[in-house]
């Protein structure tokens, strides 16, 4: 295969075509900053989930490209809240992949960031799988970027050669991120959660504090296994002194079952060429029919604000749209059906400004990512309540009790105004 460079391969992109941007810490970036340099075309679609580093493509300037964003990283999320060219598109993670493969969004052109091809010839989408693959099978014509620093992941995430079009070279580095000092909050939030989880269950977290204070407190468990969305360096200690081992899981027993990773180098180091690890396709770590064969799934996802009969929103500042929906509602009705499972909403009860997150109604236009119906637990700082089969005063005054004390004068006055107490 002959290596060109990143703008030739830019300027190949025709007319009218709609290109999806490889995902998270596998975006790339040399390819990225090309395409606003180089592509001149008119009425060019982008269409992505998170994405890491500079996304030219959505400043005015670049009005030829209208883009397309199924889930808003902080990279895009003053454009799609402000650019006329920039859109979020709300959709769960597990049904990204058909967005990709069907109707006017269908993906022409997949920029990729993969490993250089082995002695067969294949190559290592690397940490991000998630919704890569269904573009693939789509794109009429795949560019990517041969990266020696992308790890060879295990799993489904694989290329060959024959199936790419177009290559440059690069040694950009991964993006990584560094696991930041726990909060207090975090470390309270962290062992309510932690005092949930039973021996034998199976885990779906994600990144951030809230996760890592949840696995700095599991040392003492045993035979937990790991099936989720994405995972980060928070699991490392526990694989390394066994307290992670998926003994129990039912689907891909013993495998660490992820679409996408994101971290240190260190994450990075242990994913590769590692026979423990097993990246699926997002509509298959996602799809609650496999979710609940595990046992004893716990669900721990975050949310920005909660009402007090429970409705979540977790991808919104009221209209302001933060991020996406993601898949947390795959992972909370999968917990649910879960023998044993719980799903878990974690959240600090206020915000950085001193706000409650627990308030009577939620934000003029912010909207719900997962329904009361959907909520069992919730945790704070100051405990964790279940909401299943409660009514609606017995879950106001629940999550009234896990408030910050300044604010559960208010909520008891709003609980009494509103059902007419």
């Amino acid at each position: 295969m002959k290596i060109i460079t990143a703008q030739e391969a830019i300027e190949s992109i025709e007319n009218n075509s709609n290109v999806f941007i490889h995902s998270a810490a596998m975006t790339p970036t040399v390819l990225v900053s090309a395409l606003t340099k180089y592509c001149k075309e008119d009425n060019i679609s982008l269409i992505h989930i998170h994405t890491e580093g500079t996304a030219g493509y959505v400043s005015d300037a670049a009005s030829n490209f209208h883009t397309y964003s199924c889930f808003v990283g902080g990279n895009v999320r003053k454009q799609i809240n402000t650019n006329r060219n920039a859109n979020y598109i709300p959709v769960f993670l597990s049904e990204v992949g058909k967005v990709l493969s069907e109707g006017d969004k269908k993906v022409d052109t997949a920029l990729l960031r993969v490993s250089p091809p082995d002695v067969h010839g294949w190559c290592s989408l690397g940490v991000s799988l998630d919704v890569t693959m269904a573009a693939i099978k789509a794109a009429k014509r795949i560019i990517v970027e041969f990266n020696s620093n992308v790890p060879r992941v295990h799993g489904d995430g694989w290329i060959h050669v024959n199936d790419i079009d177009l290559a440059v070279e690069t040694k950009e580095p991964m993006f990584h991120s560094t696991p930041k000092v726990l909060t207090q909050q975090e470390i309270k939030i962290g062992a309510h959660i932690a005092g949930l989880i039973e021996d034998g269950s199976t885990l779906q977290m994600g990144i951030g504090g809230v996760p890592d204070a949840v696995l700095a407190q599991l040392t003492n468990h045993k035979d937990l296994g790991i099936h989720t969305e994405m995972f980060s360096d928070g699991i490392l200690p526990l694989v390394e002194n066994g307290v992670i081992n998926g003994k129990f899981k039912k689907v891909l027993p013993g495998k660490i079952t992820s679409c996408f990773a994101i971290g240190s180098n260190r994450l990075y180091e242990f994913v590769d060429d590692n026979p423990r690890i097993a990246f699926k396709e997002a509509s298959f770590t996602n799809d609650t029919a496999n979710i609940r064969k595990n046992p004893k799934v716990i669900a721990i996802n975050s949310a920005i604000e909660i009402d007090i009969t429970g409705q979540v929103c977790a991808d919104s500042i009221g209209a302001y749209q933060y991020s996406g929906v993601g898949g947390q509602m795959d992972f909370m009705r999968g917990a649910a059906l879960s023998e044993g499972g719980k799903p878990i909403i974690a959240l600090s009860s206020t915000t950085r400004t001193g706000e409650s997150k627990i308030a009577p109604f939620l934000k003029q236009g912010a909207s719900v990512t997962t329904t009361r119906a959907h909520v069992h637990w919730v945790v704070t700082e100051y405990g964790a309540v279940n909401l299943f089969g409660k009514d609606l005063v017995e879950r106001a005054n629940l999550l009234t009790s896990i408030a910050h004390p300044n604010y559960r004068e208010e909520l008891e006055q709003a609980i009494k105004e509103r059902f007419r107490m």
